[in-house]
């Protein structure tokens, strides 16, 4: 087995780290499940468990592909722009009617685990940007190192994937108590709703652009 290449695997956790964090509307939703304590474990393990196959597809040569299909980008635009408007227009319905949550629940009760399985998969797949930066820039930039660097410079990316959503899902997960009041609720539903269609934006914008 050969040594670990610690400059290719640093390399590949500083530029994951850096495009990972920059995708707003999977952090906004694992920051959402952690600070109501909902299936938080499958919420975030989900967003790792995306990055990590998109990052190793792009290690691997699929940007490539991807780069000379300009019709898959688009459709996943598009796709994805009709996804995060409902998704913001949820948030929106609840910051109006704020639903009752028990605060208290245990993330592992249970309770709208298939939703939110469902949920977590399109806010992962159905974002261009995903594709953009983990598969994309990410693949182009693993395309320069030599077969072995290159996959510790994937190990690397998926490194930060693991650290960056666990650490921001049970970070929230812990602040929770903090934010039990229906006003903190109503902020966290604004906050998600304006990141949504934020990103909605100017994924149609670039479309039309």
């Amino acid at each position: 087995m050969s040594a670990i290449d610690w400059t290719a695997t640093a390399a590949g956790f500083a530029v994951g780290a850096g495009l990972i964090i920059a995708i707003g509307a999977q952090n906004a939703h694992v920051i959402r499940a952690g600070l109501r304590r909902r299936n938080l474990f499958a919420v975030a393990t989900i967003c790792i468990l995306c990055d990590v196959v998109l990052i190793a597809a792009g290690a691997g040569g699929l940007g490539a592909f991807i780069a000379v299909r300009p019709w898959l980008s688009s459709a996943a635009a598009w796709g994805g722009a009709a996804f995060l408007l409902v998704y913001g227009a949820m948030a929106v319905r609840a910051l109006l009617n704020p639903p009752d949550f028990n605060w208290d629940a245990s993330e592992d009760t249970g309770h709208g685990l298939a939703a939110a399985i469902a949920t977590t998969l399109s806010v992962s797949l159905l974002n261009p940007h995903v594709y953009l930066d983990t598969v994309v820039l990410l693949g182009g930039i693993a395309a320069q190192y030599e077969t072995t660097s290159r996959l510790w410079f994937a190990a690397g990316a998926m490194l930060a994937s693991v650290i960056w959503f666990y650490a921001i899902g049970y970070g929230a997960f812990l602040a929770a108590p903090m934010m039990r009041t229906r006003m903190a609720q109503r902020l966290l539903d604004g906050l998600v709703a304006l990141i949504m269609f934020t990103v909605a934006g100017w994924l149609i914008e670039g479309e039309l652009a």
